[in-house]
């Protein structure tokens, strides 16, 4: 159960091609394109440029969302000693890059990344390489399959889910429109890791600017991009039964916040986080 990234998992079948599907617009690649990647394409960057010029806060919104992400990696890392993550909805790499995060803090940290794009698939072999003494492996899965995920070899070979667990869901939860389906994913994914795991997430919250946060989603949904508003009161029920770190669920910003994210304004972000802890 050492060393990195495990490149066999990582390599499609030859004999399948992979349909990268330029041409149709991706959550991962637009949110790429919106925190200045160059992984996109031109579908990708006309929906991204349509849904700013429609709220031109966004691109500032996630890239509180990215803060957020290293600050929160960095917390569990050093702050609770978790030393196993599971992070779903990966995204393409953008350093620093989360296992960079825990790494640092502890190199034999354990990761495992899950996406759905076979653009994030082709990046996770050349970009997602952990540490010497840690592991990090990638999963081409979906967050509505949360019993694959966990049944997956990669997860069973590189997590140990008798010890603590990070449940990462940065930026996710607002892909799936029906409530109960996100708390059943939820539920399912944090029921067999051990206590003292962790559920960290963000999500789109409506309350900081409900008008111009429900234009920003109208705009994506019209594009194909489906995704959904939720109020604090409705973020803080994915934290029921768990222990809230101190500020509990909050705009983005406001969690345990650097020099970056204290310039910030109210109104510029639209994401809302947390993390709790299973007791």
């Amino acid at each position: 159960m050492s060393g990195n990234l495990d490149w066999s998992r990582l390599t499609p079948d030859s004999s399948k091609p992979v349909d990268l599907r330029t041409n149709q617009a991706h959550s991962a690649r637009v949110y790429d394109y919106m925190l200045g990647g160059k992984d996109n394409f031109a579908a990708d960057r006309k929906v991204a440029e349509e849904v700013i010029a429609v709220a031109p806060y966004l691109t500032t919104s996630v890239r509180a969302n990215r803060n957020f992400m290293v600050r929160v990696a960095r917390y569990l890392a050093a702050e609770q000693g978790i030393s196993q993550f599971l992070d779903i909805g990966t995204g393409l790499p953008t350093s620093p890059n989360l296992h960079e995060v825990v790494q640092e803090v502890n190199p034999e940290a354990r990761i495992v990344y899950i996406d759905n794009d076979p653009i994030v698939l082709q990046h996770a072999r050349a970009l997602l390489v952990g540490t010497p003494t840690g592991r990090t492996t990638y999963i081409d899965a979906d967050i509505r399959d949360p019993q694959g995920i966990l049944s997956a070899a990669e997860t069973q070979e590189t997590l140990d889910l008798s010890k603590p667990v990070a449940l990462c869901l940065i930026a996710i939860l607002h892909f799936i429109a029906d409530e109960q389906e996100a708390h059943d994913i939820v539920d399912e994914l944090m029921r067999p890791l051990a206590p003292g795991s962790a559920l960290a997430l963000s999500t789109i919250a409506i309350d900081g600017a409900p008008e111009r946060v429900t234009s920003a989603v109208a705009a994506f949904n019209q594009r194909g991009i489906a995704s959904k508003t939720r109020t604090r009161a409705e973020v803080d029920l994915f934290f029921e039964g768990l222990e809230l770190v101190p500020p509990g669920a909050t705009p983005v910003h406001h969690w345990h916040p650097d020099d970056e994210a204290r310039s910030l304004k109210d109104n510029e972000v639209s994401m809302y986080g947390g993390i709790g802890i299973k007791r």
